[in-house]
């Protein structure tokens, strides 16, 4: 697997984990119980793939957020 997150998106997936994360934590969904595992589910992904530095849909899509590094 190519490395294809960089550190400012990996920043960013991961406060979104965390606030969906707390979102299902503290029960202020449990209006709609399906909504509530599929903001899991998100959470899970999100943080997952800012561990891994590496997203499946950006490979599909061709994109990257890394810096490019120079060579000497």
């Amino acid at each position: 697997m190519k490395k294809n997150i960089g550190n400012t998106d990996r920043f960013v997936r991961i406060m979104f984990g965390i606030i969906l994360l707390i979102l299902f934590m503290s029960g202020a969904l449990t209006e709609n119980p399906t909504l509530k595992w599929i903001i899991l589910g998100v959470s899970a992904i999100l943080i997952i793939t800012s561990f891994t530095t590496f997203c499946p849909l950006y490979a599909v899509l061709g994109k990257s957020t890394c810096e490019v590094k120079k060579k000497k």
